[in-house]
C-alpha cells in the first residue's frame, strides 16, 4: 500500500512563503511523475506544479516564477517552495504521484493567505 503525507501547510500573509513537502512511503517501485495540485473553494482541482523522474518541471501560469517544485528521489519527498504567496493561492494542495500505471494522491494539506 502506497501512502502520501503532505505538511507544511498553514497560515501566512500575502506576500509570505511556505514551504510543502510530500512524502511517500510504502512498496512503489519508482514514481514517475510527481506533482502539486490544489482546489479551492467552489474550484475544480487544478495542476500547480509536476516534476517527471527526469527533472523536467512545469508550471500552472499563475504560478510562474513564484513557485518551485522539487524533489528528492532518494527520501521519496516532492516538495513546492511557494513565495510572494497571493490571497488567490488558498487552497487545499494535493500530493499526486504517477508510478507506472497507478496514481494515487495525498490527503491535502491547507493553505490560507491573508490580505
Amino acid at each position: 500500500q502506497v501512502h502520501l503525507v503532505e505538511s507544511g501547510g498553514g497560515l501566512v500573509q500575502a506576500g509570505g512563503s511556505l514551504r510543502l513537502s510530500c512524502v511517500v512511503s510504502g512498496t512503489i517501485f519508482s514514481i514517475n511523475r510527481m506533482a502539486w495540485y490544489r482546489q479551492a473553494p467552489g474550484n475544480e482541482r487544478e495542476l500547480v506544479a509536476a516534476i517527471t523522474d527526469g527533472g523536467a518541471t512545469n508550471y500552472a501560469d499563475s504560478v510562474k516564477g513564484r513557485f518551485t517544485i522539487s524533489r528528492d528521489n532518494a527520501k521519496n519527498t516532492v516538495y513546492l517552495q511557494m513565495n510572494s504567496l497571493k490571497f488567490e493561492d488558498t487552497a487545499d494542495y494535493y500530493c499526486n504521484i504517477v508510478s507506472g500505471n497507478s496514481r494515487y494522491w495525498g490527503q491535502g494539506t491547507q493553505v490560507t493567505v491573508s490580505s
